[in-house]
């Protein structure tokens, strides 16, 4: 493809993710699977034409809402949706030849640190801009306190105990939410491509997933400091939620090495993530796994270990 091309079908994709972001503006509560869904479009241009043409994207998408709603939402969408995709577009795509002619591409526990790197930043980086604790409080007061005191006959204190204890876990909730957004756009992003053939780099092995050890060692200190009272207690806190994200992905890494150890692995999957999708709770075990992976080494274990069903379906 030339480069008038590429440009093309970057802006292209821009637009598209700026189209899904302005449904925000018809108030409908369907509107918001596609304002969440505004960075497939980013993805999609750069896991298929390259680092540059994810940058053109995100350029795009930021000028076309610059012109629809303004400066302030244009400036959130490009720091919290459109930067995140050109970075790890960008180590995505990274590659080395070995001596052998097999092209290396980076790999998915990296990548993963990446985004969770993102998260600690972005979510640091809100609090001190809204305050700290005490401006998030101030903002869930604004936001929430007419709709607790229409609904509690005694208002006073327990609006105040409920607004501290939402304030307290806000940060870590919308971070990882954040980060499970931005993961199910690369992922689909890469899914489609794949399946069209066009994608740049092939399709990560999630059981090839490994969470470099400065994960397991913040959540330790995630969990020293929680007890204690003040900024400790909001970090420690907050850093444990925020790794819920990157653990489950480790737990679900555990999870396929395992499953290929039986000789027909994908009913297995299917059953779990049907389960995952109904309840929600089995991918809160999933990432207990994750983090006795980051300890024990569970995924090394399994990898090394033998079929029980005789064979390893790859």
């Amino acid at each position: 493809m030339s480069r008038l091309g590429i440009a093309a079908c970057a802006v292209l994709c821009g637009a598209v993710g700026a189209g899904f972001y302005l449904t925000v503006l018809t108030g409908s509560p369907g509107s918001l699977i596609l304002i969440l869904m505004a960075q497939l479009p980013l993805f999609a241009a750069g896991l298929w034409l390259g680092v540059g043409a994810a940058a053109l994207a995100a350029l795009a998408a930021t000028l076309i809402l610059f012109a629809a709603i303004g400066a302030a939402s244009a400036a959130f969408f490009a720091a919290a949706m459109a930067v995140p995709v050109v970075v790890l577009v960008r180590q995505a795509l990274l590659a080395r030849a070995r001596s052998d002619g097999v092209v290396e591409w980076y790999p998915p526990g990296p990548l993963t640190a990446w985004l969770t790197g993102l998260a600690l930043f972005g979510a640091v980086l809100g609090v001190l801009l809204i305050g700290g604790i005490h401006g998030i409080e101030a903002g869930l007061r604004r936001s929430l306190g007419p709709a607790l005191d229409h609904l509690m006959a005694e208002p006073a204190a327990d609006r105040e105990e409920i607004i501290r204890s939402v304030a307290l876990i806000l940060p870590g909730v919308f971070a990882a939410s954040w980060m499970a957004m931005v993961a199910t756009n690369g992922i689909l992003a890469q899914g489609v491509l794949a399946r069209f053939g066009v994608n740049r780099r092939p399709s990560p092995d999630i059981a090839a997933l490994g969470l470099p050890i400065w994960m397991p060692l913040l959540f330790a200190a995630g969990a020293v400091t929680t007890p204690l009272g003040g900024t400790a207690h909001l970090f420690g806190i907050n850093v444990m939620i925020l790794l819920a994200v990157p653990f489950c992905l480790a737990g679900l890494a555990v999870l396929h090495t395992a499953a290929r150890r039986l000789s027909r692995p994908l009913p297995a999957l299917i059953v779990f993530y049907l389960l995952a999708a109904l309840f929600g709770w089995p991918l809160l075990l999933v990432g207990v796994l994750g983090l006795c992976d980051a300890a024990l080494g569970l995924r090394r274990r399994l990898a090394r270990g033998k079929s029980f069903g005789g064979r390893i379906d790859g």
